[in-house]
């Protein structure tokens, strides 16, 4: 394993919300491998190793993704749904973390294959519990099958 591994890519546009999630995982030592992209279309060049990330190894993509759905630029069902229909990359855990409470939104990530969906809670001291939960799960306790060649 290199430093140049990401464990957890961040898909968020308000820098509140990073700050929380970041201070969360700080707070709960769970890992200092995460990369923010602040957009849709940033997240899609970071996951296909395009654009800006033309040079990034996709075998040093994340283990889980955190996508917010109301993203600029692409919007994260959007993400959602090129993520998913990619062989290469859709075994990778994508976590919906957003503040939509909309039924569509739920129905719509699941129909395309989100492996999780939750709803940020407003306060800070849940929003930090929820983070951990998410960290706790997806990066030290699920066992994902091999990655296929990509």
């Amino acid at each position: 394993m290199t430093d140049k591994i990401v464990e957890i890519l961040l898909v968020e546009d308000n820098p509140h919300d990073i700050e929380l999630t970041l201070h969360a995982f700080r707070k709960h030592n769970l890992t200092n491998r995460i990369h923010v992209v602040r957009d849709g279309a940033e997240a899609l060049d970071y996951v296909f190793c395009s654009g800006a990330y033309a040079s990034r190894k996709k075998d040093d993509g994340p283990k889980v993704i955190l996508l917010d759905l109301k993203l600029p630029k692409v919007d994260g069902l959007e993400v959602l749904r090129r993520i998913k229909a990619d062989p290469t990359t859709s075994m990778i855990p994508v976590v919906v973390m957003t503040s939509s409470r909309e039924e569509r939104d739920l129905i719509e990530s699941y129909r395309l294959g989100v492996n999780s969906y939750i709803v940020k809670p407003v306060d800070f001291q849940q929003f930090s519990d929820a983070v951990q939960q998410v960290g706790l799960y997806w990066v030290l306790l699920n066992q994902p099958p091999a990655a296929p060649a990509r």
